[in-house]
């Protein structure tokens, strides 16, 4: 089974989320985006997987990749 990214979303209650890919639940809940960045980086780190930072509107704004990148960059 592949691993599963980090997910950096806006919670109902208007602070942010970290949630795993295809989880109901959120791992952590924060009252600003920076401190989910800085969670999920964690977790992403530790189990060598991605992070998805979603924007306000929802859609990925970026994403990082901490584990072995398929596609690594050239130069």
């Amino acid at each position: 089974m592949a691993k599963q990214g980090q997910h950096v979303v806006r919670n109902s209650s208007g602070g942010w989320a970290v949630k795993k890919a295809g989880a109901s639940r959120a791992t952590s809940v924060h009252a600003t985006q920076a401190d989910a960045i800085a969670a999920a980086t964690k977790i992403a780190q530790n189990q060598k997987t991605e992070i998805y930072i979603h924007g306000r509107d929802g859609r990925i704004r970026e994403r990082n990749s901490y584990g072995n990148d398929p596609h690594p960059p050239r130069g």
